[in-house]
């Protein structure tokens, strides 16, 4: 089973309090990012709302987003008398130490976190918002996983769809070789032969037959074909797995690109080098797709 890293849920609940509304999207990403923004009456659930985003989520940037819309009784602001002093007294001490000689303004300390607050709204967050904040989150936080399984199940079926393709491009590969390869292995010993002229000592001929023989090991590329079809299996054996593994993906996405470029470096034959390009951009398709898997 595979799972998408892009998503997006919208949770919203009325209490007799207010309105609670929560957003939570999140897009691919190597690691997981986390990125929550509050409502101040609600900051100081950060950490718990990081935690269960964490735990119910996997890899991928999150943006985490709440809002609160109070109930007109519970708007009513009160000040802080003693928040506000020890503001304008620390204003106006850093005002005389720099020599502006200004002294700040009280409508411009309102603004300040802290001088206005509704006790309501701090008693309310201490009990029930608090609680129904969490609860939202957890739906949230299924929605999305959810959401991120199904497209989990479109990628699956676009990456199978192309790695069909890959496959069906590597037995393609394997017998246009097999019967390429016996007239190409004359050629190669066509020219080995005009250097064999040249020879004359024992010694000499050693040599040369040594360096054919290493000349015709870089040369073959059955290798890559058996290591090219067992990086498929285990492609397959991951997307069928219990867990979704993106990063496991991407590896062997490196792999069996790695075996691509060495059948193309090996081989001088233009059909054999445009087949083997057919491979790389199937391979970059897939590479593609599974950027998004968790």
């Amino acid at each position: 089973m595979i799972r998408s890293m892009t998503g997006f849920t919208r949770e919203s609940r009325n209490f007799e309090w207010g309105t609670l509304t929560v957003e939570i999207s999140s897009v691919n990403h190597r690691y997981q990012e986390l990125s929550i923004r509050l409502p101040r009456e609600l900051a100081s659930f950060e950490s718990a709302i990081g935690a269960l985003l964490r735990s119910g989520l996997g890899r991928g940037k999150v943006r985490f987003f709440a809002e609160i819309s109070w109930a007109p009784r519970y708007r009513a602001l009160a000040i802080d008398g003693d928040v506000l002093r020890n503001y304008y007294t620390q204003i106006l001490s850093l005002s005389e130490e720099l020599g502006t000689g200004q002294r700040p303004g009280l409508q411009s300390l309102l603004s300040l976190p802290g001088v206005l607050d509704s006790p309501a709204v701090l008693s309310m967050v201490e009990g029930q918002a608090g609680g129904a904040l969490e609860e939202i989150v957890g739906a949230g936080i299924q929605n999305l996983a959810g959401m991120r399984e199904k497209e989990g199940v479109n990628l699956r079926r676009a990456i199978e769809e192309y790695l069909d393709t890959f496959e069906s491009l590597i037995d393609s590969i394997e017998k246009y070789w097999n019967g390429k390869k016996g007239e190409l292995f004359d050629e190669l010993r066509k020219r080995v032969t005009l250097l064999l002229e040249g020879v004359t000592t024992e010694a000499d001929q050693g040599r040369v037959a040594q360096e054919l023989a290493l000349m015709g090991d870089k040369w073959d590329i059955s290798e890559e074909f058996v290591r090219s079809r067992s990086h498929c299996r285990q492609f397959r054996a991951i997307l069928k797995g219990p867990s979704s593994e993106g990063r496991k993906l991407d590896f062997l996405i490196q792999e069996m690109n790695r075996e691509v470029n060495t059948m193309g470096s090996k081989i001088t034959d233009a059909e054999l080098r445009w087949m083997v390009v057919e491979a790389k951009t199937l391979l970059e398709k897939i590479r593609e797709q599974v950027q998004n898997v968790e």
